[in-house]
């Protein structure tokens, strides 16, 4: 099992170009089962998500091909011949359950694995079902597979979600998109990367239109058409690097971003004394030399994202004074804290609160990554630690980071990989 080395104390300096969103690219693949016309799809970031994706369309009948080189995958879907969604392929990837929508849709039955993916709580699935059921869809759990079919295909309803969810919001748009009538989301989540699918979406040809702050439309379709789309940047490795080289009292060029789309956790990091430099398509954040405490909460879009918060707390134990975090999407989400306390920092957790005490000066350690972002907040621990950190289970890194030992070894971080 391979494992990240990482020596401490050296400051970034360089140009970082920021990969395409990966939880824009999942559920935008998921939704190419709908047309069996030519989808190509640029800007896709070489991830192990990505590639258990591309495998599972792969499954059940699309023709698909992944150019890592060019970041391009291209995909015809004329030849479906399975609606079944494997354990081994959706075990270690939540956003698997998205072709759920998709399959149960256009062909009106699906029977798919329930997800897997990072272990930071219940995350249960059961938005995406009564969605699906208030559609018309039968459904059942059997042997740890989802069972659904709509005889007659579904139908255009209201469905007000009780919470904001990503992942629902995106399995009833990708669903509803061949849904006899029109069918009115409210309560929805607004996340760049449901944006990004709605946008794909309407360049297949399906007509959907936004109401209200978080209500969407879907009025089925005429014509669908073969299209290009280029997926948005990835807000959260955007934001990873910002705070790497705040971290570090760095400099770093942010490149291939929109900063309007991350202005929340530029104002806050702004707050907490990152010097930031915005322009265009990229940021330059240099000379953050004094770091203030600060209180977060995460927050569905716009909010500060749930996905950042491991990141940012490392960036808290490093500031003058204290901070304080209120985890609010997710339960068990502090996973990474015991892993940053054998490195010395001094963070007291009360339910889904976080007590963070700055000025920690902390001591490279063995360290076991437990999710996604979680293996990330250890990396950038490791970047400011004393002596030398190893990180095991970096296959989470590998999920959602496009060559992170190599965008940081370019910039002057001494990572390899073992």
């Amino acid at each position: 099992m391979q494992k990240l080395a990482i020596k401490g104390g050296r400051k970034l300096s360089g140009t970082i170009m920021i990969s395409g969103s990966k939880n824009a690219t999942l559920p935008i693949l998921a939704s190419t089962i709908l047309t069996n016309k030519k989808v190509t799809i640029t800007n896709v970031p070489i991830v192990k998500d990505v590639e258990t994706m591309v495998n599972l369309l792969k499954s059940i009948g699309s023709k698909i091909k992944l150019d890592k080189k060019e970041k391009i995958v291209e995909v015809l879907n004329n030849n479906i011949v399975k609606t079944f969604a494997p354990y081994n392929l959706l075990k270690t990837m939540r956003a698997g359950v998205l072709v759920l929508g998709s399959l149960l849709g256009k062909y009106r039955v699906a029977k798919v694995s329930l997800p897997g993916g990072c272990a930071i709580g219940s995350r249960p699935i059961d938005l995406h079902l009564s969605s699906l059921k208030k559609m018309g869809a039968k459904i059942k759990i059997k042997n740890g597979y989802i069972v659904a079919s709509a005889k007659k295909g579904l139908k255009g309803c209201l469905i007000r979600f009780p919470k904001i969810s990503v992942g629902a919001t995106e399995n009833a748009l990708i669903a509803s998109c061949f849904a006899k009538g029109i069918t009115k989301l409210r309560n929805c989540a607004t996340e760049p990367e449901v944006s990004d699918l709605i946008n794909f979406l309407k360049k297949l040809g399906f007509k959907i239109n936004l109401f209200g702050k978080r209500g969407i439309n879907i009025y089925g379709f005429k014509k669908l058409k073969p299209v290009t789309h280029k997926v948005i940047f990835d807000r959260i490795e955007a934001g990873t690097y910002i705070i790497a080289s705040a971290l570090t009292n760095g400099n770093l060029k942010i490149k291939n971003i929109n900063p309007k789309i991350i202005s929340t956790e530029i104002d806050l990091l702004t707050k907490m004394g990152v010097k930031i430099i915005k322009k265009k398509d990229f940021v330059v954040v240099n000379n953050s030399k004094k770091i203030k405490g600060i209180n977060l909460t995460t927050q569905p879009y716009p909010g500060f994202p749930t996905d950042l918060q491991a990141q940012i707390m490392v960036l808290m134990t490093k500031a003058q004074g204290i901070s304080n975090i209120k985890e609010k999407i997710f339960e068990n989400r502090f996973m990474h804290v015991s892993e940053l306390r054998r490195m010395g920092a001094n963070i007291h957790i009360q339910g889904n609160n976080a007590k963070i005490y700055g000025n920690s000066r902390l001591n490279g350690a063995e360290l076991m990554a437990t999710d996604l972002r979680a293996s990330v907040s250890l990396v950038l621990a490791g970047l400011v630690a004393s002596n030398r950190t190893i990180i095991n289970r970096i296959y989470h890194l590998d999920r959602g980071y496009e060559e992170i030992e190599k965008k940081l070894s370019k910039c002057g971080a001494k990572i390899k990989r073992m």
